[in-house]
């Protein structure tokens, strides 16, 4: 395990400095940069967009500016100056990736609770008036993007609340009034505000992994050991759940790499529909404004926790399949 780590680790070196080279670079070869409305106001002067320009450090040389920004990341983890918020970029990313991490980690829960069963239930009841029927929901739900499912939703939502006077809430992460509440009440405030994106992204994401379990499924329930093992008086309850769908769930246990980026990057546009104080927002803000290091220091992140989560699927693989070696 120790060498299968240490040979990760020097593998991760030439990916992640290759890698921070093209976001650095990809985000110059933007036209203009973060002064560019500055220079196009006729009430600033030269003298002040020189000014500024020195103070951003955006008078230097972009290879300049890049040598600067890796030392700065390397000796001190300082992954430089917001240009729009006047920060540290991990004093301005840290209470979001927070916000964001609240919401992914609980749809993920919802989108394993949802996926598994509805994918195990597909492959055992297989052309059954269920399996039908879920197979019709699950391509309609393929068909549609998570954010437009969310504006259907909230369409709903709001006819209801018209016609019951229910406060359900479909915007923000708290409520009114969220300081003077007492701790318990501010956790289901934020959880309340948290349940409908949560079950709307676990809900579009799950028809896809859905159909990947019932497809495994069928496959392993076809092998001669099942039968093997059916033949000696197996229950059936054993055969499904130990012996098949322990050698299905490879193909889930491999995409858990994604989900530490996945947890910091964001929900996405849901956030976006919600008005919910997520990354994303704040991503598509920077990337509008041309905050360098904002968007090239969140880019870096995300990057090593790919290469981390990417160890981790492995290491797991091994632990589910045996056959697998990480030495």
């Amino acid at each position: 395990m120790i060498p299968f780590l240490l040979r990760r680790l020097v593998q991760s070196i030439p990916t992640l400095f290759l890698a921070s080279i093209l976001i650095f670079f990809v985000i110059q070869l933007a036209p203009g940069d973060f002064l560019t409305p500055a220079k196009l106001n006729p009430n600033i002067s030269p003298e002040q967009l020189a000014a500024l320009q020195s103070n951003f450090g955006l008078d230097r040389h972009p290879i300049e500016q890049y040598f600067l920004w890796m030392k700065n990341m390397l000796f001190n983890f300082d992954l430089g100056l917001s240009f729009s918020y006047q920060q540290p970029v991990l004093d301005v990313i840290k209470p979001r990736i927070a916000n964001s991490m609240y919401l992914v980690l609980l749809s993920t829960l919802l989108f394993y609770a949802i996926a598994i069963p509805i994918g195990v239930f597909g492959a055992v009841r297989q052309n059954s008036l269920g399996d039908k029927t879920i197979n019709v929901i699950l391509y309609f739900l393929l068909g549609f993007p998570s954010f437009f499912l969310a504006l259907i939703v909230i369409y709903f939502i709001l006819q209801i609340r018209s016609a019951t006077g229910l406060d359900i809430p479909i915007n923000g992460m708290t409520s009114n009034g969220f300081d003077s509440m007492t701790p318990i009440q501010k956790f289901l405030d934020i959880a309340k505000h948290l349940l409908i994106p949560a079950i709307i992204l676990a809900v579009s994401d799950a028809a896809g992994l859905t159909r990947v379990i019932r497809g495994q499924m069928l496959e392993v329930m076809r092998s001669d050991y099942i039968r093997t093992a059916r033949a000696k008086g197996v229950s059936e309850r054993t055969a499904i759940w130990k012996h098949t769908f322990r050698n299905a769930i490879l193909p889930i246990v491999a995409g858990i790499g994604g989900l530490l980026p996945g947890a910091v990057a964001g929900a996405g546009f849901i956030e976006v529909v919600f008005a919910y104080p997520g990354i994303t927002p704040m991503i598509l803000d920077a990337l509008n404004a041309q905050d360098l290091y904002l968007i090239a220091g969140f880019t870096v992140i995300t990057t090593v926790l790919l290469v981390i989560g990417n160890a981790l699927s492995d290491i797991l693989l091994a632990v589910v399949d045996p056959r697998i070696k990480v030495g």
